[in-house]
């Protein structure tokens, strides 16, 4: 019997209108008692803007635009797909998944659907389980999606926080292949860090119990992303049986310039190497990846053929990669 692989065919992504620059959110955070400045953002996190949604517009709002790129890019219609799933930590409602909201705006039905919450490992976490679909026979063209709409839970009282993050969405086309696209991909997660990274809130009887807005003790989730994201990423080379010479990009979770500059030091990778879009868009959780893949691909730095490691750490503790020829 013929292995079935998958290959990643076609990629889209999409940004709210509205670009919040550093000095727009430092004016903003002035009119609230709280300093900060343009260089003190760039210099802790190499961000210099973000984007954000307009209050009523939903993270399905952001996955449909970019999922319909990624389509045209595959060169398909809707009606091919037959699995979607959709990485998000701030879903349209509680339920249904955002992935069945997406679904019906992209007027298609029948297919499987769900959402995948690992928060910033979000997206390497639903492309190994599409890619394990497609291998088992249960779909032949998946859509995966990474969408976030952060600034509903970030604290405008927190300067360590609420520069950090933005909106937007990322997609790509996963399709069957006789030939290898996934070559690896490694999970894993610690939930003892769960407080680390983290909205400790949840709705009951109508009402917020906790604080439904983001915390996060910096210098922790640092010091554990460094570590980790080289373990899954030597992990995902061992199981491809490649090295670090044979990366032509590596497409890390925009978090934090210093953190992918960490990762990329010990993979003895030069920058060059790196998509970096976190100076554009911020931190965009889930979506930050398939963003930046997209990104790469648009602007012909990553190309076809060429050998990418995706690689992602978030609130969960969680944390993965994968490899995959594009």
């Amino acid at each position: 019997m013929t292995r079935r692989y998958s290959r990643i065919t076609g990629t889209g992504s999409y940004l709210p209108p509205r670009r919040v620059t550093n000095d727009d959110l430092v004016a903003e955070l002035a009119a609230r008692g709280i300093e900060t400045s343009d260089e003190w953002i760039v210099e802790r996190t190499g961000i210099q803007a973000r984007h954000f949604a307009a209050p009523d517009v939903p993270a399905s709002e952001l996955a449909v635009p970019a999922a319909q790129a990624a389509l045209q890019a595959a060169g398909l219609q809707a009606s091919d797909i037959d699995l979607i799933i959709v990485a998000t930590s701030t879903p349209d409602m509680v339920f249904p998944s955002t992935a069945a909201i997406v679904q019906h705006k992209l007027g298609i039905a029948g297919c499987p659907v769900f959402d995948v919450q690992a928060v910033c490992s979000g997206f390497v976490y639903a492309l190994t389980v599409a890619d394990a679909l497609i291998a088992n026979g249960t779909a032949h063209k998946a859509l995966v999606i990474g969408a976030e709409v952060f600034s509903r839970i970030l604290d405008f009282n927190d300067r360590t926080t609420c520069v950090l993050f933005g909106d937007g969405a990322g997609a790509v086309v996963l399709e069957a292949s006789d030939t290898p696209g996934i070559l690896a991909t490694d999970l894993h997660a610690d939930g003892k860090h769960v407080g680390i990274l983290c909205v400790p809130g949840h709705v009951s009887g109508g009402q917020v119990l906790g604080d439904p807005l983001l915390k996060m003790d910096g210098q922790a989730v640092f010091k554990l992303a460094v570590n980790v994201l080289d373990k899954a990423a030597r992990a995902v080379l061992q199981k491809a049986g490649k090295t670090e010479a044979d990366i032509d990009w590596l497409i890390p979770h925009q978090a934090n310039i210093r953190i992918m500059q960490g990762t990329a030091k010990k993979l003895h990778l030069p920058l060059e190497k790196v998509v970096v879009t976190v100076h554009d868009h911020g931190n965009t959780s889930a979506a930050s990846i398939p963003l930046a893949l997209d990104h790469g691909v648009r602007t012909g730095q990553v190309k076809p053929g060429q050998t990418l490691l995706l690689e992602g750490v978030g609130g969960g503790f969680t944390w993965g990669a994968v490899l995959l020829d594009l």
